[in-house]
């Protein structure tokens, strides 16, 4: 079961732990919409040190405006990114 559904916005975690994270640092603390649900994996934070990778985690893919990622964004306002992130660094959207 999934936490989050597609079209639903989304925050990422702001966070910065040691190790192996899939999740992009110029991503984190921003603001997307689900777009699509992608099933479920091992947690690659887990699998990067040897470990099971379980419990698996759904993963999501979010779609980013571009102007809202990069602060000197001056090309087509409409523009997007497409990002896949693990359900336990996404947050609902205030």
């Amino acid at each position: 079961m999934t936490r989050f559904a597609p079209g639903e916005r989304v925050l990422v975690r702001r966070a910065y732990p040691p190790g192996h994270i899939r999740t992009p640092w110029y991503i984190r603390g921003k603001t997307g919409v689900v777009e699509r649900i992608c099933g479920e994996f091992g947690n690659p934070e887990e699998l990067a040190y040897g470990r099971d990778g379980t419990p698996k985690q759904p993963l999501y893919r979010v779609r980013f405006l571009q102007k809202e990622v990069w602060d000197d964004y001056a090309e087509n306002p409409n523009d997007t990114v497409d990002i896949e992130i693990y359900e336990h660094w996404l947050e609902p959207a205030a």
